[in-house]
């Protein structure tokens, strides 16, 4: 069978179920998978675990281009796969932070948040389609030579791609020491701004969800900062290019 990672189940067990069914029917080019794996009597969880396809590979810093790409073609893959209607069910702090972003949630119920009402000010209406993403690549893109990057642990959404690349970007940007060069990564996106404006939102909200207790970081220990003073950059020059 191979080997396998043991993991606390950490979603429904019907998206666990939708998983196991979708992973491995995928048509894997330039990327691996982890899938699921069954018992003997094809049984997902046991006792509150459950197992996982074991993947060689390691994340590596500062491969954030790597990174994209390999979620160019997982996406690739996952085109034509329908909305599975648990994403409406959820309501865990990702889930209402990209809701916000998105505007399926009124963004000035969040204008609390620190950045939330400059990087609201700076959006603008995007005219794409969105279909299912993994919204977490960053930490879950593992390398390893010879091989094709493994994708792990799949956070599905249904957005646009190029959200999926902005997150990428925001958390290079806001915790791993990017500067601006990385931008040629995502250079074939067009509106490229609107999609890192609305990942700064999404992953703002949910730092601040998850820390609502916490005092608001001051701009000298504030690691979202420099990103968003950028993003707004962005934005306002592909608006003076309209």
């Amino acid at each position: 069978m191979g080997e396998i990672v043991l993991k606390r189940i950490d979603m429904a067990e019907d998206e666990l179920e939708w998983q196991a069914d979708l992973l491995p029917s995928l048509q894997a080019r330039g990327f691996r998978v982890s899938c699921p794996r069954r018992t003997g009597d094809g049984v997902l969880v046991v006792d509150g675990w459950c197992a996982w396809e074991y993947v060689a590979g390691h994340h590596q810093g500062r491969r954030w281009a790597d990174i994209v790409h390999a979620g160019e073609a997982f996406h690739a893959a996952l085109t034509g796969v329908p909305r599975p209607a648990f994403l409406d069910r959820r309501t865990d702090p990702w889930a209402v932070a990209d809701r916000a972003a998105w505007g399926d949630l009124p963004i000035r119920d969040f204008f609390r948040v620190k950045h939330v009402p400059r990087l609201a000010r700076a959006l603008r209406p995007l005219d794409t389609q969105g279909q299912l993403i993994h919204g977490d690549l960053t930490g879950n893109v593992l390398f390893a030579d010879g091989l094709a990057p493994a994708i792990i642990d799949f956070s599905p959404y249904w957005r646009p791609r190029a959200f999926a690349s902005a997150v990428v970007i925001a958390d290079a940007f806001i915790w791993e020491g990017a500067d601006i060069t990385l931008l040629s990564a995502v250079a074939d996106i067009s509106q490229f701004a609107q999609y890192l404006l609305r990942a700064l939102i999404y992953r703002a909200i949910t730092d601040r969800l998850f820390r609502e207790d916490e005092p608001v970081r001051p701009d000298n220990a504030d690691p979202y900062l420099a990103a968003v003073e950028l993003a707004c950059r962005l934005a306002e020059a592909e608006q003076r290019r309209v």
